[in-house]
C-alpha cells in the first residue's frame, strides 16, 4: 500500500450506541446532543472515524434495527437539524461519520408495510413478500432466526408475509426493482447530507431462494437454543452454529446478494471517498476487491473463547490468504450484539493484561481497526437479572425458553436469559464516579440499568486523571498509530511461531517498518530477535523506562505490549 490510501484505510473507528452513550437533554436516554458533547473527548482518544448505530424512528422493537421512517431521526434523539450540527461540528475536528443502514426489512410500521398490507392490490403490495398458506398452515418451514416461523399470518388480507427476524420486521422484496430504487434514494439522501458511508446490517439476509424449498430439519430455532444450553465445549457450540447454518441455507446468502451489492456499490461511488462496511464475514463481499464492499469484518478473529497467539496466526494465515486482491481487512473484538471484550476474553485473574494485548492486537494488525464504545475503560457486560428491565427481546424469549423447555427456576433463568440477550453489552456508558454514572441525573431512571461497577474506577472522569488506566493506554497507543505509517497502511509478515505465548510481527510500508511483540503470557519472555533486525528504536511500550534501542534481544514483561521501528531491515528481507 502507498500513501494513497483511502481514508477508510487508515482511520480507527468507533462504534456509537446511540441510546446508551450520552445523554444531553437528561432523560434517561442517549441522544445527538450527547455526542456532540462527547466529540472533544473522542478526539482526544484519537478517534477518526464514528459508526452511529441506528438513529432513524423506530418502534424500537429490535433496540432501533425496526426502522419506520429511513428519512427521519428518532425524536428521542433529537432533529434532523441536530443530526447535521452533528456532522458539521465532527468536520470540524477531521472526523468521519458512518451510519448503519438496514437493507433487509423495515418496521411494521413503516409506511411501506402499512400500504402493503392494506390490500392484495395495494401498488407496494409486491415491495413484501407475501404467500399463500398451504392448509391453514405457513408457505413452508422456514424458520426466523430469532425464533418461531418465519411467517407471519396476516388477517387483512389473509396471506403470511416473510420476515427473516421478528414479525415486526417484514422483509422487503428486493426483487422488485421498485424497492431497490427507493432505497438507493435512501442511499442518495444521506450521502448528500454529508455522511461518509454506511455499516450494513444482516447483509447477507436481503434475499430468499425463489422457490421457497423446505429445509426439512428435525429441529427448530427454539431447539439449536436448547442445544446450546447444553453445550459444554466450544466445539460443541461450532456444531450448534453448523446446525443453524443448514437450517437457515435458503434464507441467507443467495447469489443475488452479489448483484446488488455491485449495484449498490456503484451508487456510493457516483459520491467521492464513501465506504461501505459490510455486517458479514463473507469474503465474498469483497467481490473482486473493488466492485462490492469496501470492508468485511474479520468475524472468525473474535469467535472463539480465548485469543492466543496461535489462533491470530491461524486466523491471519486464512483470513489474508482469502482476500482478492485490492481488498483491505478490517478487525475488531466487539459490538453491540457481542460481550464486551473484557467479559468475552478477560480470564478472572489477569484481565487487565489481557484487554491491553488485545486492544493493542487490532490496532497493530493489519486492517482497518473498530472499536465499541465503552472498551477504551473496560466497561464489562452487566448480567442485570430483573426481568422487567430488559429490552432486548432476545432475552425476554430464552427467559420464557429457559422456563417452558429446560424447567429453570425463574432467577436461574433470569440469569440465563441475560447472558443470552444484548442488553449485558448495551448499558448506559460510564462517564465518572456519580449516580448513573453520570450518564443522566441521579433522579432519572436510565433507559437501560447502569453497571455499578462505575464506582470500581471503570469510568472515563477517574480514568482521565490515573496516568497507568486503561483509557491513556488506549490514547497512547492511538497517538502512536496515526503518527506510524507503517501500522496504518503496511503489510503483515509474522516473525513468531505457533509454539509460542507471544506474538512477534512486522507492519512493512515504504516510509517505515514497525516490529509488534505482544506478551499474552503471565511470564517474562526473553526473545532473540532475527538476524537482520539490527537496530530497533521503540515508540511504544505497556511497561515503563524501557531503554530507547534494542539489539537482537527483546524482553517482553508479563502482556506487555511493545512497538518499535526498525532502522534497517536489509539483511532480513
Amino acid at each position: 500500500m502507498t500513501s494513497q490510501n483511502s481514508w477508510w484505510q487508515e482511520a480507527v473507528f468507533y462504534q456509537i450506541y446511540p441510546r446508551s452513550f450520552a445523554d444531553g437533554n437528561g432523560d434517561g436516554i442517549g441522544d445527538i446532543e450527547g455526542i456532540i458533547r462527547s466529540l472533544d473527548y473522542l478526539q482526544w482518544l484519537g478517534v477518526e472515524a464514528i459508526w452511529l448505530s441506528p438513529h432513524y424512528p423506530s418502534p424500537q422493537v429490535d433496540c432501533g434495527y425496526d426502522i419506520s421512517d429511513y428519512y427521519g431521526v428518532a425524536p428521542e434523539y433529537g432533529s434532523l437539524d441536530d443530526f447535521k450540527r452533528l456532522l458539521r461540528e465532527m468536520k470540524r475536528r477531521n472526523m468521519r461519520l458512518i451510519l448503519d443502514l438496514v437493507l433487509n426489512h423495515t418496521s411494521d410500521q413503516h409506511p411501506w408495510f402499512r400500504e402493503s398490507r392494506s390490500s392484495r392490490n395495494n401498488p407496494r403490495r409486491d415491495w413484501y413478500i407475501w404467500q399463500e398458506g398451504r392448509d391453514g398452515e405457513p408457505p413452508n418451514d422456514w424458520c426466523s432466526t430469532f425464533g418461531g416461523s418465519a411467517w407471519t399470518y396476516d388477517a387483512m388480507t389473509g396471506m403470511y408475509y416473510y420476515h427473516f427476524f421478528f414479525k415486526e420486521q417484514p422483509d422487503l422484496n428486493w426483487r422488485n426493482p421498485e424497492v431497490k430504487a427507493a432505497m438507493f434514494d435512501v442511499v442518495r439522501y444521506w450521502l448528500d447530507i454529508g455522511v461518509d458511508g454506511f455499516r450494513l446490517d444482516a447483509v447477507g439476509t436481503i434475499f430468499e431462494h425463489p422457490d421457497l424449498p423446505p429445509h426439512g430439519k428435525p429441529y427448530g430455532i427454539d431447539d439449536l437454543y436448547v442445544m446450546l444450553r447444553k453445550a459444554q465445549t466450544q466445539e460443541e457450540q461450532l456444531r450448534v452454529r453448523l446446525l443453524f447454518d443448514e437450517l437457515v441455507r435458503y434464507q441467507v446468502d443467495m447469489p443475488e446478494v452479489h448483484d446488488l451489492m455491485r449495484q449498490l456499490r456503484a451508487v456510493v461511488d457516483e459520491y467521492p471517498s464513501k465506504v461501505l462496511v459490510g455486517e458479514s464475514e463473507e469474503i465474498a463481499f469483497y467481490g473482486n476487491g473493488k466492485d462490492e464492499l469496501h470492508l468485511v469484518f474479520n468475524f472468525p478473529l473474535m469467535r472463539t473463547r480465548q485469543i492466543t497467539p496461535q489462533w491470530v496466526l491461524q486466523n491471519q494465515r486464512e483470513r489474508l490468504a482469502q482476500l482478492p486482491s485490492g481488498a483491505w481487512p478490517c478487525n475488531t473484538l466487539g459490538n453491540h450484539d457481542s460481550s464486551r471484550l473484557r467479559s468475552a476474553f478477560g480470564d478472572g485473574v489477569h484481565d487487565e493484561g489481557l484487554v491491553r494485548v488485545l486492544a493493542a492486537l487490532v490496532l497493530t494488525l493489519k486492517g482497518t481497526p473498530f472499536l465499541y464504545n465503552g472498551e477504551e475503560i473496560g466497561m464489562t457486560d452487566y448480567l442485570f437479572t430483573d426481568v422487567a428491565r430488559f429490552r432486548d427481546p432476545l432475552a425476554l424469549r430464552a427467559y420464557d425458553l429457559e422456563k417452558r423447555l429446560l424447567g429453570t427456576p425463574p432467577a436461574d433463568a433470569a440469569f440465563h436469559a441475560a447472558t443470552y440477550g444484548r442488553d449485558k453489552c448495551r448499558t448506559p456508558m460510564q462517564w465518572r464516579n456519580a449516580p448513573n454514572a453520570g450518564f443522566c441525573p441521579k433522579d432519572v431512571e436510565p433507559w437501560l440499568p447502569v453497571n455499578p461497577n462505575y464506582q470500581e474506577g471503570i469510568n472515563v472522569a477517574e480514568q482521565e486523571h490515573e496516568r497507568d488506566s486503561l483509557l491513556h493506554f488506549y490514547h497512547d497507543l492511538l497517538q502512536v498509530r496515526r503518527l506510524s505509517p507503517a501500522l496504518r497502511h503496511g503489510e503483515y509478515q509474522p516473525l513468531s511461531d505457533e509454539t509460542k505465548d507471544y506474538l512477534l510481527f512486522l507492519r512493512l510500508a515504504p516510509e517505515q517498518t514497525c516490529l509488534v511483540g505482544l506478551n499474552f503470557s503471565p511470564c517474562s519472555q526473553d526473545i532473540n530477535l532475527p538476524p537482520g533486525l539490527s537496530t530497533v528504536r521503540l515508540l511504544f511500550s505497556s511497561r515503563h523506562n524501557q531503554p530507547k534501542e534494542i539489539y537482537q534481544r527483546l524482553k517482553l514483561a508479563p502482556f506487555e505490549v511493545w512497538i518499535g521501528e526498525v532502522n534497517d531491515l536489509s539483511n532480513l528481507l
